[in-house]
Parts: C-alpha cells; structure tokens; sequence
C-alpha cells in the first residue's frame, strides 16, 4: 500500500506534531497517569479532531483512511493519547454526525472539532460487557424529558467529556430492538461520574464509571428513532473496530522501532545484537506481520470511506492486528533483555498499551464469532 501525496502530506504532519508535542511527555502520562489538558486544544487546531466531519460543522471533511492514518501515527508513541483521540473524533463526534439531527449537529460538532468540548461513548456497563445489548440502564419518556437510570464503566475520556453519547433501553421486551442512543451532558440533572479507573496500561487516558440517577434528557437529545439504537450502535463499532485496529498498529509499530534501534546500540560478546541470527528472526518476524496487519487495517478503511459494510473486514483487520501488536510488543521485551522489564524503557509501556485491545471494541472471541457468523449468513440479532 502507498500513501497518495495527499495522504502521505497528512501522515507527515501528524507525525512530526505528534513527535515534537506528544513523544516527550508520553512516559510522564504513563507514570502520573495524567492527560494533559492542552492536547485537546492542540489537536483541534492541527484539524484532527474532527477529520471525517464536514468543514460547516469545523471538521476537515476527510475520511475514513484519513483517520486511520492520524490514529496510526498517534500511537506509534503514545497509545493513551490515541485511545482518548479515537473516543472522542470516532465513537462520539463521527457517530454524532452521521445519526444526529441538525440542530444537535449544529449545537455539538463545532466544540468537539476545536477541542473545547470534550467527547465519550457510554456502552459498557458493569455486567454487560461482550453482551452489550444486555444493558440494563433503561430510559422513560416523560413529557419532553428521557428519564436514564443505571450505570456505565469503562469508558474512555468518561470522567472528563462534556458531551456523551449513552444507549439504553427504552423498551425491555424488544431486546436488542429495544435501544435507543441519547447524547448527554455532563450538566444535566442526575449525571455524575463515580470513579475514576485505574489501568494497568494506556495510562494518561481517563477512564471511569458514569451515574444516570433519574438523569433528564431532553428529548430532541435522540440518535436516530426511539428503539432503533441499535442499528446506531453496529454501525459504530464497525467504524470503532476499524480504528482500534489501526490503533494497534501504531503501537506495534512503536515496539518495532523501539527493537531496531536497541538492537543497534547494544553489545553482547563483543558485536551488536543486531547480528545475531535469532534476533534478526525476530525482527523479520514483526515486519512481516505487522505488514499483513498494515494491508488488513488499510483495506477494511479503504471500504469504510466509500460507504460499504465492513462488519466482516473490520472485525478480520483488529482481531489480526490486535493479536499482533501484543506478539511484537513481548518480542520487543525479550530484545530488551532485562531492560525491557524495566520501567525506563518504553517498549513495556507498549505491551501493557497493547494489551487493551484485545479486549475492548469487543474481545478477540467475539470477534472470531463476528468473522464466522458473516461467512457463514448466521444473524446476531
């Protein structure tokens, strides 16, 4: 795959405000497990924030290769950032767009491309997690108002959005034809944040649980139709699944840079590391793979910006990459040696970043059942 000048103009832009302004703090996060505030700002202004959002709204109009490739290159040295980057331009400003009415387009879209209002997506909950249409946080109309009650966890930028996009089930019998997605606020009534979490790795990226006790919506505040949240809700994680896989990527690309370089610089019995036989096999090992990766993730964008189904593709492109980049990232460590287990390092910040992702957008099981289920025309829902 080559980049077009176009893209590749991006690609170079991207990377050098994110090695100049991103890669120098991206251990102090890891270590503080703080998000600098000024990114956001920072982000908008470069025109990242809002890259598949038409330019009337502040957005840069672009699409989905386009933010594939600024996800990419985000992680390639700070998964935190990108994790809090994709929850706020994908699950939450790119979903907004494509399901909200005008006035809330209007309302919204311009904050979120500018980094003054922060975004999130609130579908996990405390005991439904793969089956997320298992939720239990319900909504009842009352006159203009939607009433929420239940919870959320795990939610990326949860503890610091000012705008959310938050499913629940507006008709128990129906089940998963039962949804309906609202867009919160952070100050309406009956909203709060309870927690903020603490992981193990993507540290910097605030994650947290969120509250609705008797929370009132207003009832323009809708995505889509009451009960049909779930055709908003696969849609999104088409997309979502797209971009974490390209997400991935970047941080198996991080790793592999990271291995190059240290297996240039250090000497062992007298040569460079670089020339012993089982760590060029390890190297060539991740190239390959990442490279494979690379066409997957590239393929399921390129489909996803020209408007087709990519269920099946982006559901192949991160249960692969994902697998990958936690395989590149542990090779990364063992290069290292001693080294790589020591915090000093970044290559163990990778594989701790790496690890999320086999797990949220869905974990790598459900993914393989996505896969099966397309080939072989068997219905979810």
């Amino acid at each position: 795959m080559e980049y077009s000048e176009e893209l590749e103009i991006l690609r170079k832009t991207v990377s050098s405000f994110v090695q100049k302004e991103i890669a120098p703090i991206a251990e102090e996060m890891d270590k503080t497990d703080e998000f600098p505030n000024w990114i956001w700002n920072k982000l908008g202004e470069l025109g990242i924030l809002g890259v598949t959002i038409p330019e009337q709204y502040g957005g840069s109009g672009l699409g989905a290769v386009e933010q594939a490739i600024v996800t990419e290159e985000i992680a390639k040295y700070s998964a935190a950032v990108a994790v809090s980057y994709v929850a706020h331009s994908n699950l939450c400003a790119h979903n907004l767009y494509h399901n909200a009415n005008e006035n809330l387009r209007e309302k919204y879209l311009p904050g979120l491309c500018s980094g003054n209002l922060i975004g999130a997506l609130g579908l996990t909950e405390p005991g439904s997690g793969s089956d997320a249409v298992g939720m239990s946080t319900t909504a009842k109309r009352e006159g203009d108002y939607y009433i929420l009650n239940g919870s959320k966890t795990f939610i990326t930028n949860g503890p610091i959005a000012d705008v959310l996009i938050v499913y629940a089930k507006t008709d128990k019998e129906k089940g998963a034809h039962g949804i309906t997605a609202f867009l919160v606020e952070k100050g309406f009534p009956g909203f709060s944040v309870s927690k903020r979490l603490e992981k193990m790795g993507n540290r910097g990226s605030v994650t947290g649980e969120l509250i609705f006790d008797d929370c009132r919506v207003p009832a323009e505040n809708i995505l889509g139709e009451e009960n049909k949240g779930i055709k908003v809700m696969m849609s999104g994680l088409d997309i979502e699944r797209v971009m974490v896989s390209a997400l991935s990527l970047g941080i198996g690309e991080g790793a592999f840079r990271e291995s190059v370089k240290y297996s240039k610089e250090r000497s062992q019995f007298g040569k460079e590391i670089a020339t012993f036989q089982l760590i060029q096999a390890k190297i060539a090992d991740m190239y390959t793979t990442l490279q494979a990766a690379r066409l997957l993730t590239y393929d399921a964008a390129s489909e996803a910006a020209k408007g087709k189904k990519v269920t099946l593709k982006a559901a192949s492109a991160i249960l692969f990459t994902a697998e990958t980049a936690t395989k590149v990232a542990l090779e990364a460590v063992q290069i290292h040696g001693g080294y790589g287990y020591m915090l000093d390092y970044p290559v163990n910040r990778y594989l701790r970043d790496a690890k999320l992702y086999e797990i949220g957008a869905g974990t790598s099981e459900v993914r393989r059942l996505i896969i099966a289920r397309e080939l072989l025309g068997v219905k979810t829902f």
